[in-house]
């Protein structure tokens, strides 16, 4: 009997405590636990309705045009039938003092009894379509030089010419630089080796850009002139013209200098992969180009044939191409692989510094990056296997020079301000509760 006594009272014990604390708990609605992300699906919303600017362009215009009620049909489109909503329009008001208020301008809702207190809200911000957002980049002082010589083959370049690389260059780079010349033959080529400007531009501080991969174009002139095995001679006058001239010469891809070309004055000639109007220098051409660079001598007996370019693989961008890649809008894929990478001895042997890296190196090889000479002049090395991917070389000289993006700046109508709107939409859930 007391055994029972004892387990009647435990029972009342927990009833007890279970009706006290029913009656002080808060519990959710049926809403909070059920509803869907209203915040999400309200932003959400706000694009769809803007898809094709049509929210744009509704909320900038008088409250009595037809384009509101348009609106308000859309937006009941967009939403399930047991959602409420509350549509409002603010200006964007800035006082002389620099303080921001917003003031509604016109509003919509389907609830004409509010909304009530279990709600969410996204905001949208809309620009009128008279504003224009800009971007002016700084101009970088020098002519860019790119080969686009009509008489010359590429080489390492799977699936393009030289010529239509010129022209996607052109399309990338040209709005940096004061000034832009496609060299389109190897006979201008030759003038602009011999100090001649092609426009009147000035030659001196210019980048060169070879679009031909592992070839570079050779005028007929500078053939006869260094006839045979001896075109390594050509790479080292074009390294002292860049030396001369403090040129940055651009490689976008491969071995630099292991072919020249000339599709007339070559005709006869191939590269031993089949592709005439080419003939082979061999890994002597690169050499010949950094002893031209480094102002050495030519030795008449013989010239350094030796392999000076390494395999790191896989190499990945550095921390300023990361940043410069997202400055600039170019977005290459982040890692690479390198078949051509130059090393870095080649820094004490030829005076040379690496002023920008686009990838980290590896086991001290460069797979991307741009070697200046400690008097003038300089080479930037793509060393990437092929094919070539030309958002690289515009990554490396933007890094090089970091021209600064003017941003945040508009362009109007005459007689027009530019105008901000933003655009809150509140979402509710009705039933539930």
């Amino acid at each position: 009997m007391l055994r029972t006594i004892e387990v009647i009272m435990v029972i009342l014990i927990l009833a007890g405590a279970f009706i006290a604390a029913s009656f002080f708990a808060v519990l959710p609605s049926p809403r909070q636990i059920s509803s869907p992300n209203l915040r999400q699906f309200a932003l959400t919303t706000l694009q769809v309705l803007d898809t094709n600017k049509d929210l744009t362009e509704t909320v900038f215009k008088d409250k009595a045009d037809p384009a509101w009620k348009d609106l308000e049909i859309a937006v009941s489109a967009c939403l399930l039938p047991n959602i409420v909503y509350n549509l409002t329009v603010y200006d964007i008001v800035t006082s002389p003092d620099g303080t921001v208020s917003y003031q509604p301008a016109n509003s919509i809702t389907n609830s004409e009894s509010g909304i009530g207190t279990d709600s969410e809200a996204a905001s949208y911000l809309v620009t009128s379509t008279n504003v224009t957002f800009t971007v002016a980049p700084q101009k970088i002082s020098g002519t860019l030089y790119i080969l686009n010589c009509s008489d010359a083959n590429g080489w390492w370049i799977t699936g393009y010419t030289g010529q239509t690389l010129a022209a996607d260059l052109r399309n990338l780079l040209s709005p940096y630089f004061s000034t832009t010349i496609m060299v389109q033959s190897t006979t201008q080529l030759g003038l602009l080796l011999n100090g001649m400007s092609l426009e009147g531009e000035i030659i001196n501080n210019a980048v060169v850009i070879n679009t031909f991969g592992e070839a570079v174009p050779i005028p007929s002139a500078y053939a006869d002139l260094y006839p045979g095995d001896s075109y390594a001679e050509y790479c080292y006058e074009l390294g002292k013209r860049v030396n001369q001239y403090n040129w940055i010469w651009v490689s976008i891809v491969g071995y630099p200098f292991f072919y020249v070309s000339n599709t007339a004055k070559l005709a006869s000639s191939q590269n031993s992969w089949g592709i005439y109007g080419m003939k082979d220098v061999g890994s002597g051409g690169l050499n010949s180009f950094l002893r031209g660079l480094d102002k050495e001598h030519y030795p008449s007996y013989n010239y350094d044939g030796s392999w000076i370019t390494g395999s790191p693989d896989l190499v990945y961008f550095s921390n300023d191409a990361s940043y410069y890649s997202n400055y600039y809008g170019l977005y290459p894929a982040p890692y690479q692989t390198a078949t051509r990478a130059l090393p870095s001895s080649i820094q004490d042997k030829y005076h040379l510094t690496v002023t920008s890296s686009v990838f980290n190196p590896v086991n001290n090889w460069y797979g991307a990056a741009t070697f200046k000479h400690t008097g003038t002049g300089a080479l930037t090395a793509i060393g990437l296997t092929r094919i070539p991917d030309i958002r690289i070389t515009a990554l490396a000289l933007l890094m090089d020079y970091h021209p600064i993006l003017y941003k945040s700046e508009f362009t109007l109508r005459p007689g027009e301000r530019p105008t901000q709107r933003l655009v809150v939409l509140q979402l509710g859930q009705q039933g539930g509760s």
